[in-house]
């Protein structure tokens, strides 16, 4: 093989491999994905499938981050060093799935999504947030329930923190 061959097959590889780079980069999606028997909580390290109620998801460019409830995953967010403007948040719309079996074919965005906080469900550790797309239906779970009806912003530390009246264990 001469030397303009040679040159000239290097740099056919070097541009194939350009535009593989450019491939992956633009196949990012920031849409919510399944959740696997074995995925573990990114706070907690527990299986996230042994609990029963609605879990979260963080999806960044990074890769995704899962949680054992709505709870764990706001938990962290409101954490400062874990805001990202460009993440998404994930809830299960809890109005379109069962409480023992979250259907991930249902899960909305967390920022837009109604909470009801003292539902009575069993969840995982700390504060059970039943998290739901609908407002109505929201509203009919904390009347039936004694619950109460939140949005995302009104969510903050110290609510997640609040004592085994609200919680799941």
């Amino acid at each position: 093989m001469g030397f303009k061959t040679r040159v000239l097959a290097a740099l056919l590889v070097g541009l194939l491999l350009t535009a593989c780079d450019k491939e992956q980069a633009s196949s990012f999606s920031d849409a919510p994905v399944a959740f696997h028997p074995n995925d573990e909580c990114h706070v907690c390290g527990m299986v996230i499938n042994e609990f029963p109620g609605p879990k979260g998801q963080v999806v960044e460019q990074g890769g995704v981050k899962k949680f054992c409830s709505t709870a764990e995953m706001l938990g962290w967010w409101l954490q400062p060093e874990n805001h990202h403007d460009t993440a998404k948040l994930y809830v299960h719309d809890m109005g379109r799935s069962q409480w023992d079996t979250p259907d991930d074919r249902h899960l909305i965005d967390a920022r837009t999504a109604f909470y009801v906080l003292g539902t009575g469900l069993k969840g995982a550790m700390g504060v059970v947030l039943a998290s739901f797309a609908d407002e109505a239906k929201a509203q009919k779970v904390a009347t039936d329930t004694g619950g109460s009806v939140l949005r995302f912003t009104e969510i903050d530390l110290a609510l997640l923190q609040q004592p085994a009246g609200h919680s799941g264990h």
